[in-house]
């Protein structure tokens, strides 16, 4: 069982918007047991879709479109699809009474008939209501595959994904089991790891697979096991996991069941009622972006203080002149004394602190580009760590993000 997810757009193929929907969509698919065979991006052209399908429709079993659903000229994915499955538009009355309730209520400009003309559908489609838009979903079948088109907009298209492509895929579909399970590691390299688990990689089952998933600072591991017996590939792959911890069980900060390391620290905040606060120097306040990514932050983090200029860690964070005369901006001292200042101003229980050198110049402080601390504070302790991240800004930068998540999530543990 598998399929295929066709994204169309010009948008995307130039880069100016990135394509999240293929993501969201391959992960869904694989909760009910779906493979993903191939992701392809056409424009929005007659011609490069009707290519897209047929070669789609040859190998797999549901092929997902996204986009070219508008009401513009340059939306010509119904028109193609008529054309693929020689069928023609006709309107549909409840897509258009839809669409009239939702600009008498929530949209100020009258409505158009070009507007009205989201309500043509082909008549061989059987359609998807879209609660949130205009564009309804469109499900049709030619010989045993499903094609199944949906907008391009990411809200609108995840609706439709949960509340009626999904549920009929598991209808319609014998599925297989696919089930995941992921290791979160901090503190080692992807190559260093491999060579640590050669002997228990080589020993895997056949029908597990197993996959690194190397990012900056930190490495996760992932097992997947595909059958028709659930119990016996969740059993299989817990006991493999169990043999991970006496080889590389230092590096290990937690299992990850399709959750961030941020989710992972959110749970553990709310879990033990604790609070967080961040004061972020050259990491420009992404620390505190990710947190508050999180539904629910707002339980457990109480803010941030983004004290990028030398003077803002006087005057917001309250660090003494004299300590950053003394010991450099960029500095153990100062590091410590960012995160034990905004946990005091926050009356929080931890704290993050980064203080640093991304480059590409040297600016207020004489550290080389790519040093930077970061400090943790706990109600126990405060302490602080050096590191040297390298020399290109954005990898200093997502580095040390990584790392600071990796040190507070080792600390919140301990209590």
């Amino acid at each position: 069982m598998q399929a295929e997810i066709i994204t169309i757009g010009d948008e995307i193929l130039i880069g100016q918007i990135v394509d999240t929907n293929s993501a969201f969509i391959a992960k869904e698919l694989n909760k009910i047991g779906v493979s993903i065979y191939q992701i392809t991006s056409v424009q929005d052209d007659r011609k490069h879709i009707l290519e897209a399908l047929e070669d789609a429709g040859r190998r797999s079993s549901v092929v997902i479109i996204t986009g070219g659903l508008g009401p513009t000229k340059d939306d010509v994915t119904k028109h193609t699809l008529c054309e693929f499955f020689e069928d023609e538009l006709v309107q549909d009355e409840s897509v258009l009474n839809h669409i009239e309730e939702l600009f008498k209520k929530y949209i100020n400009t009258p409505i158009s008939d070009l507007n009205r003309q989201q309500a043509l559908v082909p008549t061989k489609a059987t359609v998807l209501q879209n609660y949130f838009g205009t564009a309804p979903g469109l499900w049709m079948k030619k010989g045993n595959t499903a094609f199944v088109s949906l907008p391009g907009v990411p809200y609108e298209m995840k609706n439709l994904m949960t509340r009626s492509v999904l549920p009929k895929i598991v209808e319609e579909f014998e599925r297989p089991y696919i089930l995941h399970k992921t290791i979160m590691t901090y503190g080692l390299g992807e190559s260093s790891i491999a060579l640590k688990l050669e002997d228990w990689e080589n020993n895997l089952p056949n029908f597990i697979k197993f996959a690194y998933l190397p990012n900056l600072g930190r490495v996760r591991l992932r097992l997947s096991a595909k059958g028709t017996d659930k119990d016996f590939l969740m059993a299989s792959i817990t006991d493999e996991v169990k043999k991970l911890y006496p080889i590389i069980g230092d590096i290990i900060v937690g299992e990850e069941e399709d959750e961030s390391i941020e989710y992972q620290i959110g749970k553990l905040l709310t879990d033990k009622q604790l609070t967080l606060a961040t004061a972020e120097s050259f990491t420009g306040g992404k620390i505190a972006e990710s947190i508050t990514s999180v539904p629910g932050a707002s339980k457990y983090f109480k803010g941030s203080v983004v004290s990028y200029a030398t003077e803002m860690k006087v005057k917001l964070l309250s660090v003494p002149e004299k300590l950053i005369q003394q010991h450099s901006v960029v500095s153990e001292e100062v590091a410590i004394a960012m995160a034990e200042n905004v946990k005091r101003i926050m009356n929080t229980d931890f704290s993050i602190a980064t203080t640093g050198n991304a480059g590409p110049t040297k600016g207020d402080s004489d550290a080389d580009v790519g040093t930077v601390f970061i400090a943790i504070s706990t109600p126990e302790r405060t302490f602080a760590e050096k590191f040297s991240m390298g020399n290109l800004r954005e990898r200093v930068v997502e580095k040390s993000v990584n790392k600071a998540f990796e040190l507070l999530f080792k600390e919140i543990l301990k209590f």
